[in-house]
């Protein structure tokens, strides 16, 4: 693992915010990193609130998608609320349905089957709109480049409201309204919301024009705060408000489907159990089964209709684990017997392989052969895959560069998807590999860390820790702070710990006489060298410890450096 340092603000700057703020310079530095370098935006950023968002009518197309909305509520029209079946899509559709089930007539909620109908917007789920007797469609999550189904359902006299969140190409539908921060004629100046945030903005709007107080808004913005997490968008600006109002609601007022499977937390919910523990079983719902479980769950109001809901989704979420993990030792085989261990990109295909788990395996491979990986199985008559890549390297370019050996493909740097006939597949595998091969620069073939701060244990307390917390909510653009201490020691109780010993138990001294204890998941084999009494580098976030009534400060090791 590389070690990356975030470049050191001004000396100055750190010093007069310190002195402003009343805090610690290593508190200072860290929010000077942050581009906070005044009273008013620390103000800001450690008190997110409501006034904080942005006006809704300053996205291209909002008035026209409120008229839209209002036009139905007013004529007694029915509207089908359609949604993407992952975490982003079933949370848009949920806050929707919730929102306008009192104001409309008829509301259908929609999520198309991951298998049969596949993503985004989908002829079928148009037919039984028009069914249903359906005149309007709110897409979440998708319909950026959905042209053609679009002009379908208009042909049936079914209007569409989109709200996404993709780049859009040069034409965009021609639906009344499209609302997307990233279409190059919308001058709102949040760009990174994610398809929830772009519903939440509608329902905002909407609420504006009926003349509602925004705070009855609060009971959709925890939905809000899990999309984020589970996007991985940006966690700075309207997100990281969005999110940081969201966990409130959600501690305060916990939705019943979901208390389910945080029962056994006994500290403040954060962003991490949006991330691992929430938004893992509502995608397993629409990766096992149907996406429409997540939104009964979602939308559930009492303990009793939701818990059927809940265990049914632990269910598939123990299934999709067993079927991941299984996959990933196959994958992991057919590369070893296939002799791919130094290749530049991973490709593997097996037809019995779960299409709804591809795309994790894919990330899981990642772990073990650092490199752009690509994770094919059999859908019908052709083959599906799924596609992850390393920092840096842009797999959409990649698929672009090998399109002859390809049906169709989608998305963006990190992830993608795609389609190929099976007498392609040899083909794709070579043209994938040559590319990665002649594009994946040196620093690209490992994996890279950026820490913030070189510290010595004297500095750090409970006190910067509190101060710390008051930082988050974290994600990208504003992660966690990682630190960096050098010249430590191990200063006697250094051990391995766990059912199978794999994990490390460090107490350490540093050259400041400074000591604390830590812990190293999967870093157990170092223990030799750290019993060796020579100087390591260590890297690692800080945690509280809470033992036997009493509060300390821990190390959360991430990687040691001998």
């Amino acid at each position: 693992m590389q070690w990356k340092k975030t470049p050191k603000p001004l000396k100055e700057n750190v010093e007069r915010l310190s002195e402003m703020l009343n805090v610690p310079k290593t508190i200072a530095t860290l929010l000077a990193q942050r581009g906070i370098e005044d009273f008013d935006s620390a103000k800001d950023f450690f008190r997110p609130k409501w006034s904080h968002l942005h006006d809704p009518f300053l996205m291209q197309d909002m008035e026209d998608a409120v008229i839209r909305i209002q036009s139905s509520i007013s004529n007694g029209e029915g509207i089908m609320v359609f949604g993407d079946y992952d975490v982003d899509g079933t949370t848009s559709v949920s806050l929707m349905t919730s929102y306008l089930k009192d104001k409309i007539a008829t509301v259908h909620p929609y999520i198309p089957d991951r298998y049969s109908e596949g993503y985004g917007i989908s002829r079928k789920g148009i037919e039984k709109a028009r069914s249903e007797g359906i005149s309007l469609i709110i897409a979440l999550d998708c319909g950026i480049n959905a042209i053609e189904q679009v002009n379908y359902a208009k042909e049936m006299g079914i209007d569409f409201i989109i709200c996404d969140h993709h780049l859009p190409k040069a034409k965009i539908p021609k639906a009344v309204a499209v609302l997307n921060p990233k279409r190059s004629d919308c001058s709102y100046p949040y760009k990174e919301l994610c398809g929830c945030g772009i519903g939440f903005k509608l329902i905002q709007a909407l609420q504006i024009k009926l003349g509602l107080p925004e705070l009855e808004l609060s009971p959709y913005i925890d939905l809000v705060a899990i999309a984020i997490a589970a996007d991985i968008v940006p966690m700075v600006g309207e997100n990281r408000t969005l999110t940081f109002l969201g966990i409130k609601q959600f501690q305060e007022h916990p939705r019943p489907g979901l208390n389910f499977f945080l029962k056994n937390l006994n500290r403040p919910l954060n962003v991490t159990d949006l991330v691992f523990v929430i938004a893992p079983r509502i995608n397993a719902a629409g990766r096992m089964d149907h996406g429409l479980n997540a939104v009964e769950l979602l939308m559930s109001t009492d303990k009793e209709s939701a818990l059927p809901i809940a265990r049914a989704i632990e269910f598939f979420n123990t299934e999709r684990k067993t079927t991941d993990e299984r996959i990933t030792k196959e994958a992991l085989q057919q590369i070893k017997l296939n002799q791919e261990s130094n290749n530049n990109s991973t490709v593997v295909f097996h037809p019995s392989w779960h299409k709804g788990v591809i795309g994790i395996v894919a990330s899981r491979l990642i772990e073990h052969y650092y490199r752009p990986t690509v994770v094919l199985t059999k859908s019908g008559d052709i083959i599906a895959g799924s596609v992850r890549s390393v920092s840096g390297f842009n797999v959409y370019n990649a698929l672009e560069a090998c399109k002859d050996s390809i049906i169709q493909f989608g998305g963006h740097k990190y992830a993608a998807g795609l389609t190929i006939n099976p007498e392609q597949l040899d083909e794709f595998r070579l043209a994938f590999e040559n590319y990665t091969k002649e594009h994946i620069l040196p620093e690209q073939r490992e994996l890279s860390v950026t820490y913030d701060l070189d510290v010595g244990f004297r500095d750090l307390n409970l006190k910067i820790l509190r101060i710390l917390n008051q930082m988050s909510p974290f994600g990208p653009k504003n992660m966690l702070p990682i630190f960096v201490t050098h010249q430590c020691m191990d200063a006697g109780g250094s051990r391995i710990v766990g059912k199978d010993k794999t994990h490390l138990r460090l107490d350490l001294i540093d050259s400041s006489g400074g000591r604390f204890s830590g812990i190293g998941f999967g870093l157990g084999h170092n223990l030799s060298e750290v019993k060796k009494q020579k100087p390591f580098s260590v890297l690692y976030t800080l945690e509280e410890n809470q033992y036997n009534g009493n509060t300390n400060l821990q190390l959360k090791i991430k990687n040691l450096k001998f």
